[in-house]
């Protein structure tokens, strides 16, 4: 009795799972008559194929528990017909249930509409090809997109929430983008911070072909510059990227895109275990600098930036791999993260900020008048880092951490809109007379004064990072459970929209503000949607990872 009631459950569950991902597909899913219910629409676009059967390869991502056998998946014509297919597991969630979390299917066929329909075993097959075989010229022969709804109820991203039409922030995407699809290949720097999985995301939220194309081309082109041999440490460097010339500079090395390329276009051909392996490693030795480890004294270098993106690769290396050592580095990592917050060795208590020196940020740690604070958007690294590794660990620990800084943040990130007076207004009037503006540099311990010094030599127009502070913002509302200030939090998120104003969009002389805006902060969108403290319910943690707590 209690296994057949074990299995029933089992039954239930995974029902339940199908029906709230069918329920969000939109008409699209049911536009052919005659079509069982779980079907779903794939648009082919042709790119650089020619002829009425191109090859096909579509990245298809699943929930938790909704696929459990590839066979179990068909590809199916404009009128329900199966087409001929093969069907590979790219990805598992070896950290959840075990079932399936992308395949890519593959088959022949001219441009139009297809389905995958989820359930009856697949009766029509094909061989399958290297994924590289599909390429001509290096541009794929056909382009393969899903559904927003799908694509966002899958976590291939975590949770995110569809563009809905007139979304400000989707908005915001969209008109970058006009000025960003270009592949920047003479701009080294404006790979930084990750260009192809902020192209990757745009996709999820919206599945557009041109954000898919772009992220597809991107994320080759990336992969190419990838040291391949000698040892993941300084100077060999295996594993670091090469178009700068600095192979050892970790701040380069991303391995989250190849977590989405595997997942949404089903590409396997720039990487393989070994590579995965060494970028990760190089990120273990931390490449030019030292390896990364416990901030033990005043003086010691650090950089949320290094701190935060080192965590975000750990977790995607770990996500893509199931590597126990990258599990290990991933709760190594949050427990230097969370002693500095908490015990910092400066002695001057918990501020919320991983606080550090101003003057061995800047390579002067013997210069005079150091001021002790944080860097409000290179924090946002850390923040994502911490969702990052909550979503895969539900490590308890990350959860006050992300509120304890959303309150550090809203306390003494943000420049009073009282100094914000000639000859002082750092401003962009871009985002208008109430747009939000952050500290270049700020602190719970310095003086008004201190903080405008330093805001005078680096921080004009430092307001170009307000669109990524939105994440640390929701992220602490999700997790928030005081009222007040969660109220603050919602308030602070409504300001920040003034900067997704077309006219602050359209900045476009630093082309890695694009990266830097949009790589981490589309989540915000889902998070605000959510009740405050959601984060801090099973109902809110299954949501958002598929799993029950």
């Amino acid at each position: 009795m209690n296994a057949v009631s074990a299995r029933t459950r089992r039954f239930l569950f995974l029902l339940a799972c199908l029906l709230a991902l069918v329920s969000v597909t939109g008409p699209d899913a049911m536009s052919v008559d005659g079509l069982p219910p779980a079907v779903q629409k794939i648009d082919v676009k042709r790119v650089a194929g020619q002829g009425d059967a191109l090859p096909v390869s579509v990245g298809i991502p699943f929930a938790p528990g909704v696929l459990k056998d590839a066979h179990d998946l068909r590809i199916l014509d404009v009128h329900g017909v199966e087409v001929a297919s093969d069907v590979k597991v790219m990805l598992t969630w070896h950290f959840r249930d075990g079932s399936i979390r992308a395949v890519r299917a593959q088959f022949r066929g001219a441009q139009g509409t297809y389905y995958f329909a989820v359930g009856a075993a697949r009766q029509a097959t094909a061989p399958g090809w290297p994924y590289a075989d599909g390429l001509v010229k290096g541009k794929p022969a056909a382009l393969a997109t899903l559904t927003p709804q799908w694509l966002t109820a899958s976590l291939i991203a975590g949770p995110q929430s569809v563009a809905a039409k007139g979304e400000a922030y989707a908005g915001y995407v969209d008109a970058q983008f006009a000025w960003a699809h270009e592949m920047p290949v003479k701009d080294t720097t404006a790979w930084l911070f990750d260009r192809p999985s902020t192209l990757f995301k745009a996709y999820v939220r919206t599945g557009r072909a041109d954000y898919l194309e772009a992220a597809e081309e991107s994320y080759r082109w990336y992969m190419a510059g990838i040291k391949r041999d000698g040892f993941p440490m300084s100077p060999s460097c295996a594993g670091g990227w090469l178009p700068d010339g600095k192979p050892c500079d970790v701040k380069y090395v991303y391995i989250e895109p190849i977590l989405l390329a595997v997942g949404l276009t089903g590409d396997d051909s720039v990487h393989d275990a070994a590579t995965v392996s060494k970028m990760t490693e190089l990120w273990a030795t931390g490449g030019w600098n030292a390896a990364p480890g416990a901030y033990t004294a005043p003086k010691d270098y650090f950089t949320e930036r290094l701190a935060g993106l080192g965590l975000i690769e750990t977790v995607a290396a770990y996500e893509l791999t199931g590597d126990k050592r990258d599990r290990e580095r991933i709760d190594q990592r949050v427990g230097w993260l969370d002693a500095h917050q908490r015990h910092n060795p400066d002695g001057l208590g918990d501020d919320g900020s991983w606080r550090n020196s101003w003057n061995v940020h800047e390579n002067d740690p013997n210069g005079a008048d150091d001021v002790r604070g944080a860097s409000p958007w290179m924090s946002e690294n850390i923040v994502d880092g911490l969702w990052h590794a909550w979503l895969v660990t539900g490590d308890a620990r990350i959860p006050p951490m992300i509120v304890d800084f959303g309150r550090y943040l809203e306390r003494y990130g943000w420049i009073d809109p009282k100094l914000l007076v000639s000859p002082h207004d750092w401003r962009n009037s871009c985002s208008g007379p109430n747009g939000q503006i952050a500290w270049y540099w700020s602190s719970s311990q310095a003086k008004p004064a201190e903080l405008t010094k330093i805001q005078e030599s680096e921080g004009w127009y430092s307001d170009g990072h307000t669109v990524e502070l939105g994440l640390p913002v929701a992220a602490a509302h999700y997790f928030e459970s005081d009222a007040s200030r969660a109220a603050a939090l919602a308030k602070r998120f409504s300001a920040i929209a003034d900067s997704y104003a077309p006219s602050c969009a359209a900045i476009s002389d630093t082309v890695r503000r694009f990266n830097w805006n949009n790589r981490g902060a589309g989540v915000a969108q889902w998070m605000m949607a959510q009740p405050a403290g959601a984060g801090l319910t099973p109902e809110g943690r299954k949501l958002a990872t598929g799993h029950a707590p």
